[in-house]
């Protein structure tokens, strides 16, 4: 992929097309306690208020909107547009793009590095991992991975890349700084997304034909345990782990299990799974309030965000999210 095909296209307002404005204007102001999730068939990222648990804005991007993340500081959120082959940047305050960035071959999958300054993609077409400079728009590292790499985490120090390839049935780990592949990482079937334990030790891998997720010691770059999931009255071809969400003490461990329509809530340190909630149809992906009372599931085949209590384990409503929601992010600090 070249740098020189990569360019910044700001937006007016004027020039951004809004779906839908379901309250007025200053019914978001004074402060964001809000969650943002990805349409895919719709191509909008649908804002969704916590206190009313009401969608209360949609906006349209770029086709195939997929992943999403907000800057270190919260004053812009960017979009993985599949089909637009862009990363679109919003300004959740004033609800409009105010750039985006071209030519990135059919994002899916990023993450932001702790500085805000760059996104590690994935590259499906051409299975490389590459670095953009957000604020050049520009290509600044190309990595070749393992065929169809899909899911992409950065480490909270900004000093390694991990990126799973569903095909290779790997994870690759990259060092940031010199963009090189120290190692690759056999795991399961079909690779899909990360989390790593607050201390570093262990990178849990979701694997979405095999029915369980990977625990990785990155520092020897070993599999160090598996956990599998079976959710009663599902066949085991059924039970497609995709999501993985871990609470900030890394205590806990939520795993969305897609065909199987449940999330899952695991002990970490027992590598033990501790019971089965019922969300929607394809449940994929997954975020947490701050406050630790509720897990927001997409569910991709029943246009909704499923809120889950997690003190009852169960959930407590569905929101509508638009045709087939991807992710979500929850902006409610």
């Amino acid at each position: 992929m070249r740098s020189s095909r990569h360019s910044v296209i700001a937006l007016s307002a004027a020039a951004v097309l809004i779906a839908a404005l379901l309250v007025p204007c200053a019914a978001l102001a004074g402060g964001r306690n809000l969650a943002y999730v990805s349409s895919e068939k719709d191509g909008i990222v649908t804002f969704i208020d916590l206190a009313s648990w009401k969608p209360v804005f949609r906006l349209a991007v770029a086709k195939r909107p997929r992943a999403l993340a907000l800057s270190p500081d919260r004053r812009r959120l960017y979009v993985a547009c599949g089909d637009g082959n862009s990363i679109d940047v919003i300004d959740p305050d004033r609800r409009t793009i105010v750039a985006r960035l071209r030519g990135v071959d059919d994002p899916e999958m990023f993450a932001l590095t702790p500085d805000g300054g760059a996104l590690w993609l994935s590259n499906e077409e051409t299975a490389t991992a590459s670095a953009l400079d957000l604020a050049s728009g520009r290509i600044i590292a190309s990595v070749a991975v393992g065929d169809e790499p899909e899911g992409v985490l950065v480490s909270p120090d900004g000093a390694t890349v991990y990126v799973a390839s569903e095909v290779a049935n790997m994870v690759h780990v990259i060092d940031a700084k010199t963009h090189v592949l120290r190692r690759s990482v056999l795991v399961g079937n079909r690779p899909r997304r990360m989390a790593l334990t607050p201390d570093g030790r262990e990178l849990w891998v979701t694997n979405e034909l095999g029915a369980n997720v990977s625990i990785v010691d990155p520092l020897r770059g070993v599999v160090s345990g598996e956990l599998r999931f079976a959710p009663q009255g599902f066949r085991v071809e059924d039970v497609t782990p995709v999501g993985i969400v871990m609470t900030p003490d890394g205590r806990t461990a939520y795993v969305t299990l897609g065909r199987a329509n449940h999330v899952a809530k695991v002990d970490v340190a027992a590598r033990r799974v501790l019971g089965y909630a019922l969300t929607g149809s394809r449940a994929w992906g997954a975020a947490l309030t701050a406050d630790g009372r509720r897990l927001l599931v997409a569910n991709g085949l029943s246009d909704d965000v499923a809120v889950v209590d997690l003190q009852s384990f169960r959930v407590e409503r569905a929101v509508p999210a638009g045709r087939t929601p991807h992710s979500i992010v929850v902006d409610d600090r």
